[in-house]
């Protein structure tokens, strides 16, 4: 009960209208407290999640927003991985109401380029059947939300909020499966494999030579897939992807695809969960953390 009720305030906390006058580490401290029930220690950090909310706060680099934009992150990677990793574009708006049906082929994604996760992605595979209103209302609310104020993910601070239109990857499953590289210190550690979330989601951690691992996380009472998950033919070349796009950054976790042998860019991550989720058994929340080594404040210039 007390659980729920600090939940609840949570989400209150996300829909305050005084929300911008609360200072970032006030209000990082608060929403962690109350998502957690610990009290978050900044001054020596030792959780996976308590170091999420120290990089929030002093690891600002400029480039970071160009990064999390999803429209102009995909000049980055292909500057630094190469054009054939990222899927092609097809337009980008500033409103759902510019954008021009007609010029779209009969399959294509919409995102908006803003929000991380899957809350503003909406997925066409046959033009003629798809529902524009539904779209439209999934858009606006993506467009309404923002991750700075509620998470204060400061990376997404000055990100436009613009819509984009992607190629559609032909993958023979209604959901691609996601495989997400956490990185420490630019090197991978462990591959995050996320299926059917559409269905019944599953998600399953692996090392860089294909072990399972015990632990699963970051969404509660997420569980395990039941059928063994095959070793990606190209595992290697994604990991070493994964090294470029994390070089010199203390975590990112880089997000890709695989389909028909064809290995696509997906987006970059620096806060998993906002910092806020949890890793059953608990135990790896400690052992991820002491993968996680924090330079000196003076080293990013922090402000």
């Amino acid at each position: 009960m007390l659980e729920q009720l600090r939940l609840f305030c949570a989400r209150l906390l996300r829909h305050t209208p005084f929300i911008s006058i609360i200072p970032d580490e006030s209000y990082i401290r608060l929403m962690y407290s109350l998502t957690t029930g610990k009290n978050l220690d900044l001054g020596n950090p030792q959780l996976f999640k308590e170091k999420i909310q120290w990089l929030k706060l002093y690891n600002r680099n400029p480039l970071f927003t160009q990064m999390v934009d999803k429209y102009s992150v995909k000049a980055y990677v292909a500057e630094r991985i190469g054009k054939k990793y990222v899927i092609p574009n097809l337009g980008v708006w500033d409103k759902f109401s510019e954008i021009d049906f007609n010029t779209l082929p009969e399959k294509f994604v919409l995102k908006t380029t803003h929000g991380g996760g899957s809350c503003g992605v909406v997925v066409c595979s046959d033009r003629n059947k798809f529902d524009r209103k539904t779209a439209e209302k999934k858009i606006r609310k993506s467009l309404s939300q923002d991750i700075y104020w509620n998470f204060r993910e400061w990376p997404y601070r000055d990100v436009p909020k613009r819509i984009i239109a992607e190629q559609y990857i032909e993958s023979g499953n209604s959901d691609l499966t996601d495989y997400k590289v956490f990185c420490f210190n630019g090197e991978p550690k462990f591959i995050q494999v996320i299926q059917n979330r559409s269905i019944r989601e599953t998600i399953d951690f692996f090392d860089t030579v294909w072990k399972h691992q015990e632990f699963v996380g970051l969404t509660p009472n997420v569980r395990n897939s039941e059928k063994s998950i095959p070793r990606p033919a190209r595992l290697n070349e994604m990991l070493e992807i994964a090294a470029t796009l994390s070089y010199g950054i203390p975590f990112l976790r880089v997000d890709l695809y695989v389909v028909n042998d064809n290995i696509y860019f997906g987006e970059l991550t620096f806060f998993p969960a906002s910092g806020l989720g949890t890793f059953t058994p608990d135990i790896w929340d400690l052992r991820l953390g002491q993968m996680l080594e924090l330079p000196s404040l003076h080293s990013f210039g922090a402000q």
